[in-house]
C-alpha cells in the first residue's frame, strides 16, 4: 500500500491536532508532529477530538523541524495560503509528505521561498484569511487518496436498521 504522511509543524490548538489525528486514523495516513507544540500531548481536548481512534494511529513526534528533516526525505508538499499552485494540480507520489504550519502563522516564508514548486494552496476568496487547519488537512488527504483510488479504504457503507437495495 502507498504511504501518505501528514506533518503538523508547531501546532497550537489541541482540538485541531486531535481532529487531524482522527483523519489520519480513519485513512491510514501517518501523522508526524513537529515541536514545539502549543499544548502537552496528554491534553484532554486533544484526546477528546481524536475520540477512540488513537490505537489506529501511526504517529511520530519530533522536537524540531531540523530533527524531522534528519529522519525524512520527502517528497514534501507545503500547504500554504501563499502557494502559487492549487493542491489538485499536483500529482502526489507514494510516500508523499503533506506539510502544514501552525494555525496562527502557517509555515515560515523562508521555507516556502526555498520550495516554490512544492507550495500548494486551496482556492478561496481573497477576503478570507485561511481555512481551519484540520479542514485543510482533510481536503489534502482526500485529494491524495482520490488520486491513488482510495487504497484499502472501505467504499460502501451499510445501514444499521435497514438494508440498501441489492442493485445499489
Amino acid at each position: 500500500m502507498a504511504t501518505l504522511n501528514i506533518v503538523l509543524v508547531c501546532p497550537q490548538i489541541p482540538q485541531n491536532t486531535g481532529n487531524v489525528a482522527r483523519t489520519c486514523a480513519a485513512t491510514g495516513a501517518k501523522l508526524h508532529l513537529v515541536g514545539p507544540m502549543g499544548f502537552v500531548l496528554d491534553d484532554k481536548k486533544l484526546k477528546r477530538a481524536g475520540l477512540d481512534y488513537w490505537h489506529l494511529l501511526d504517529i511520530t513526534y519530533y522536537e524540531s523541524w531540523e530533527a524531522f528533516c534528519e529522519r525524512n526525505t520527502g517528497p514534501f508538499f507545503y500547504f500554504t495560503t501563499k502557494g502559487r499552485n492549487t493542491y489538485c494540480q499536483v500529482q502526489y507520489p507514494d510516500n508523499s509528505y503533506l506539510v502544514f504550519g501552525r494555525e496562527d502563522r502557517g509555515l515560515p516564508e523562508e521555507l516556502l521561498a526555498q520550495h516554490p514548486k512544492e507550495c500548494v494552496r486551496l482556492p478561496m476568496r481573497a477576503e478570507a484569511r485561511s481555512l481551519n487547519l484540520s479542514n485543510t488537512v482533510a481536503i489534502g488527504v482526500y485529494e491524495v487518496l482520490r488520486q491513488w483510488d482510495f487504497p484499502t479504504l472501505q467504499w460502501k457503507g451499510d445501514l444499521t436498521k435497514y438494508h440498501w437495495p441489492e442493485d445499489q
